[in-house]
């Protein structure tokens, strides 16, 4: 059976045909690709997040899931105004008639913080989560550029939501340097950018 999501193909052919690379901002796939496919892929009861219910009056632009403990959900929150870090955990409305949160899922780029967001991914994919997912950011690890295996498994983690980020590693902020956008690399300010461009899209 043909399917558009990503988990039935393998990693050499998501490297080949995903529209995302190795560079600090990744484009989106297609929109086909785009929405859960329940009837495609479901997780197990025991990788599924937790969820959080969020009140009308505590509702942010943009809540940060990490994905994995030490994600970065709570470095982002500081650089991007009227967001908030969910933790670990899915925000759900708490108004059903609500618009759903926008969540942006946060991980680490080894191999367990990659291997977390797919699993979120893939709970998203399967339409067990109430949110508007709007994508993935990947912070690095560590400095340097990452192993091929590495970068392989990102671009197939990638090309399973809707678009998706990277961060790089930055040393002032793990040496206790304050977390301030005004003071981040620029390639910080572009991804700030970008996301305060989606959440005014789907404001309008």
């Amino acid at each position: 059976m043909e399917t558009t999501n990503p988990w039935v193909r393998s990693i050499d052919e998501a490297s080949a045909d995903d529209d995302v690379h190795v560079g600090v901002l990744t484009l989106p796939r297609p929109a086909a690709a785009l929405a859960p496919q329940p009837a495609v892929v479901e997780p197990g009861h025991s990788e599924r997040f937790a969820r959080r219910t969020i009140r009308a009056s505590d509702a942010m632009d943009l809540w940060w899931v990490g994905a994995h403990g030490g994600a970065g959900e709570s470095t982002l929150e500081q650089l991007l105004e009227r967001s908030g870090a969910a933790g670990h955990a899915w925000p759900i409305m708490a108004d059903q008639q609500a618009p759903p949160a926008r969540v942006v899922l946060v991980a680490r780029t080894h191999a367990t913080g990659l291997r977390a967001a797919q699993q979120a991914a893939t709970e998203w994919a399967a339409g067990l989560v109430a949110v508007k997912l709007v994508g993935l950011v990947l912070i690095a690890d560590a400095p340097g550029r990452l192993p091929r295996v590495l970068r392989d498994y990102a671009q197939l983690v990638c090309g399973a939501v809707p678009r998706a980020w990277r961060l790089p590693w930055i040393e002032a902020w793990r040496s206790g340097e304050p977390v301030c956008a005004r003071r981040a690399p620029n390639d910080v300010g572009r991804v700030l950018d970008d996301l305060r461009a989606q959440c005014t899209s789907h404001t309008t």
